[in-house]
C-alpha cells in the first residue's frame, strides 16, 4: 500500500482557512464526500465519534483523524494543510496546520492500522513537514505526499 492509492489530487487541500477542529473536520469531510461519493454527514459524524475516544493529534503539528464506515469500499485520504494553525488537543500542546484524514471500511482492520502507521510516519518525518508546510500548490502538495518514501520504520 502507497499513499498513492489512498490520496488523489482533488483531496489535497492546500490552504484550508478554519477556526477550530470541529470546522477542520467538516470541511475536510465535505471534500471526502465530494472524492468518495460518500455521505458528508456520515463520514463527519465516524470523524467526531472517534476525536471523542480522545485527540488524533499526534504531536508536532500534525493529526490524523479517521474513521471507520459501513458504506465505504476502499481506504481513502485527504490532506489538508492550514493557513493557519488549530488548536487539536494534541498531546503536546501545539497547534495543528497539517491534517491527513483517512476513511475506511468497517472491515479494514490491518490496512486501516497500515495506512494510518504510512501517514504518520511521512507527517512526522521533520523534512518532508516543512517542505508541506511551504508550499501552497496543490499539485506540489500531492507529490510529496506520494512521492515520498514511506518504506522506512517509524
Amino acid at each position: 500500500m502507497s499513499l498513492s492509492q489512498l490520496l488523489k489530487p482533488d483531496a489535497v487541500m492546500a490552504a484550508l482557512r478554519v477556526n477550530g477542529k470541529k470546522q477542520a473536520l467538516q470541511e475536510m469531510s465535505e471534500r471526502a464526500a465530494q472524492v468518495s461519493g460518500l455521505p458528508v454527514r456520515e463520514i463527519f459524524d465516524a470523524l467526531l465519534q472517534r476525536e471523542r475516544l480522545g485527540s488524533t493529534g499526534v504531536g508536532d503539528g500534525v493529526a490524523i483523524p479517521h474513521g471507520k464506515l459501513a458504506k465505504c469500499p476502499h481506504i481513502f485520504g485527504v490532506f489538508a494543510r492550514l493557513e493557519r494553525p488549530i488548536d487539536f488537543e494534541a498531546p503536546d500542546g501545539l497547534p495543528v496546520d497539517l491534517i491527513f484524514m483517512l476513511i475506511a471500511p468497517e472491515a479494514a482492520g490491518a490496512d486501516h492500522l497500515k495506512a494510518l502507521a504510512m501517514s504518520a510516519r511521512l507527517l512526522r518525518n521533520a523534512a518532508i513537514a516543512a517542505q508541506l508546510r511551504a508550499t501552497r500548490d496543490p499539485a506540489a502538495l500531492y507529490a510529496l505526499l506520494t512521492m515520498a518514501p514511506t518504506s522506512h520504520a517509524a
